[in-house]
């Protein structure tokens, strides 16, 4: 840290005529030495890490409860690299997305873990779901287009779809 000898205070419960880094015996003629002001609050800023979701149809468990809502977490660059180790993805570049999302849901339902075997399971229309849910927070920025409801006549948008799963 870089000190000046100008910003330097006498210790505390030093007097007037008390000596500073400034020099000896600085009187009242002197200049008063700059009092450091506190920095201003830093704004902490928050990550957020996990999002909620809901399955369309919902996943199927063996003994035929439905789980719909879930958690999934951002990816990290690990959660990328480390299916592309995985057998079953070299053989077929189409596995990826499951043993992707596999790692990055962390609950569905009341199913105790999540794993790729789960994912493999689900319907078609809720594994698309996922991986356009996973594109959607993992982006750094976002593809929204305004649309308006055929029925109400609402103006909303939307979140269209990017580059394939795994592929960022």
């Amino acid at each position: 840290m870089r000190r000046s000898a100008a910003t330097a205070v006498a210790a505390p419960g030093a007097g007037a005529g008390a000596e500073t880094s400034a020099g000896v015996g600085a009187g009242p003629t002197a200049a008063p030495a700059p009092v450091a002001q506190a920095p201003a609050p830093a704004v902490r800023q928050t990550l957020r890490t996990e999002f909620p979701f809901q399955l369309p149809r919902g996943y199927v468990d063996e003994s035929g409860t439905v789980h719909q809502d879930g958690v999934m977490r951002l990816a990290t660059a690990r959660d990328e690299l480390v299916p592309l180790r995985d057998v079953r993805v070299q053989e077929n570049p189409a596995y990826l997305s499951v043993v992707l999302l596999g790692r990055v849901i962390t609950r569905l339902g009341t199913v105790p873990m999540v794993h790729d075997g789960i994912v493999e399971n689900m319907f078609a229309s809720d594994l698309a779901f996922l991986q356009d849910f996973y594109r959607q927070i993992n982006a750094e920025g976002h593809t929204r287009a305004a649309v308006q409801c055929p029925h109400c006549a609402e103006p909303f948008e939307v979140e269209l779809g990017g580059s394939r799963l795994g592929e960022s």
